[in-house]
């Protein structure tokens, strides 16, 4: 009876096996360089963003002693974007990632990307940069998913200089991860490039830590 009760169940229908799922950082990663930096620079032209790194220098040299990078990003967001609206700064990202795609994006970065695509793999972004920002590239790039900083609005739907979530670097990449798919979630990939995804990377089957190099 027990090989008949074994004999039964291998032929029952087995569930569907899952998709992989690969994680990649973006800044640093698919990118040459941090986008965040990179877009208030673009969006305040060379004299606007030259004052407001004036205006941020006591916070950066806070940041030596706190090494709080949540905390100095969210000194940046109320110094060039408090007062804009969700639908403008969303606006002002689709013209940045249409112009500045081409000069950011890694070309091996996205070979990579477009291989685990070819093999059906589920694609998550997770990155520290603001979500509104980091949501164009993922759009284009065609990802199933983006974990990111989120920005704090009121209730008229404009910034005020702060985050809705913790800044997604660290430790928060993970709960971000496992908040979105699972406790049991892991990963057969994942690509980082500084100690902020290091525990990601330690989710992952294959560990792909500074593998990207190319620039476009």
């Amino acid at each position: 009876m027990a090989q008949d009760r074994a004999r039964k169940g291998a032929n029952r229908p087995q569930p569907p096996s899952r998709p992989p799922l690969v994680a990649f950082d973006f800044d640093g990663t698919i990118t040459t360089r941090d986008s965040f930096t990179a877009f208030l620079r673009w969006r305040a032209g060379p004299v606007r963003y030259g004052l407001g790194l004036l205006r941020l220098l006591p916070g950066v040299i806070a940041y030596l002693f706190h090494r709080d990078r949540g905390r100095i990003k969210a000194e940046a967001v109320a110094e060039f974007l408090s007062g804009l609206t969700v639908p403008e700064l969303e606006a002002d990202a689709e013209a940045f990632a249409a112009e500045r795609a081409p000069s950011l994006l890694r070309p091996d970065a996205l070979a990579a990307w477009r291989r685990w695509r070819a093999e059906g793999a589920r694609l998550v972004i997770v990155s520290a940069s603001p979500s509104f920002l980091v949501a164009p590239f993922a759009e284009k790039l065609g990802a199933d998913r983006l974990l990111a900083t989120e920005l704090a609005v009121d209730a008229t739907g404009v910034v005020r200089g702060a985050f809705a979530t913790p800044n997604c670097r660290g430790p928060e990449k993970v709960a971000r991860l496992r908040a979105a798919f699972g406790d049991d979630a892991v990963l057969k990939a994942a690509y980082g490039d500084t100690s902020g995804d290091r525990e990601m990377l330690a989710m992952a089957e294959i560990k792909g830590f500074q593998v990207f190099k190319a620039k476009p």
